[in-house]
């Protein structure tokens, strides 16, 4: 864990607040590439990851950007009414589940507070001389976020496109969508309705689902299985020890194996942030996850303990 200080907040176009965080003994804070998020411990014992918005090259802070939602699970809420400057909070290192992927040109795709890991996408590739376009919906001009830095940064490169003015989703697309090459790598992040729609369209020009790439601020929508009322008991292996769990249908195999005195990491619980992404030996897992591409879920190679499932009888893990 690292203890982080408040340096500075400011506002970013309507109800977004960003904070700017630096190391308490004054060091540097660890490195990381863009996409990266960090496990922000908030008053009142709430965990909640945020992607970090500012360049990989500046490691004397992470600038971290919250909205407010209204629908608040009380991250956000706790951010914008508990946070100030000055204040000593604690992170977690930098973890990266949203990396860049080699490509001649990258098309970074963000609907509102989703900007956060790709601006710092953009900053990366642009001190790495690579082809990029930027892409950023959201409702009024009002509402965005670093729009100073979008303008005076990247120039022509970032397009912003207000709801308000005809220009969301469903009415203009990035025409990149329509030339696609054969390594161009896309990049969504934003609501979850926001990124089926780009990866739907993307998908109907012709682009591989290998280079479209996501990250989600919430859980999916439940699988036909995971219904209220379908889900089953499974057991979980552990490959090291040979003990056999058994997971009742209300239970998660990450509180069965806490339960039993089996070490899991943990964070969003949501299968949100990747802690506790665990190899999978042998079994089929039912993924209820939003950090693995479908590729890696396909691969079933990583299952998330806390809040996937099983569709073998059993399901043995490299614990």
């Amino acid at each position: 864990m690292i203890e982080v200080v408040i340096d500075a907040m400011s506002r970013q176009g309507a109800g977004n607040l960003a904070v700017e965080l630096v190391r308490a003994d004054g060091q540097a804070l660890p490195a990381f590439e863009a996409g990266a998020h960090v496990d922000v411990h908030l008053p009142g014992g709430l965990v909640r990851q945020y992607s970090i918005a500012s360049t990989p090259a500046d490691t004397s802070r992470y600038v971290l950007c919250v909205r407010r939602e209204a629908a608040s699970r009380g991250g956000s809420a706790s951010v914008h009414e508990r946070l100030r400057v000055g204040q000593a909070l604690t992170i977690s290192a930098p973890r990266n589940l949203f990396a860049l992927r080699a490509g001649s040109h990258h098309v970074l795709v963000a609907g509102g507070i989703g900007i956060t890991p790709l601006l710092a996408m953009a900053h990366q590739l642009q001190a790495g001389g690579a082809s990029f376009e930027l892409h950023y919906y959201v409702r009024s001009r009002g509402e965005i976020a670093f729009l100073r830095q979008l303008q005076g940064e990247f120039g022509a490169r970032a397009h912003l496109h207000s709801a308000e003015e005809g220009r969301d989703a469903r009415q203009v697309l990035p025409a990149a969508l329509d030339a696609a090459g054969e390594d161009h790598q896309l990049y969504l992040c934003g609501p979850g309705a926001f990124m089926a729609h780009l990866r739907e369209a993307a998908l109907a020009r012709g682009w591989n689902a290998a280079r479209i790439h996501s990250e989600a601020f919430t859980p999916v929508a439940p699988l036909a299985s995971a219904e209220a009322g379908a889900d089953t008991a499974f057991e979980v292996a552990l490959a090291s020890s040979g003990q056999v769990f058994t997971v009742a249908p209300e239970r998660t195999i990450a509180a069965v194996l806490a339960e039993a005195g089996v070490a899991v990491s943990l964070s969003c619980e949501m299968g949100l942030c990747g802690a506790c992404l665990t190899d999978v030996v042998e079994g089929i897992p039912d993924h209820r996850d939003t950090v693995q591409s479908e590729a890696e879920k396909a691969s079933n190679r990583q299952v998330t303990l806390c809040c996937s499932r099983s569709r073998s009888p059993r399901l043995t893990l490299a614990l």
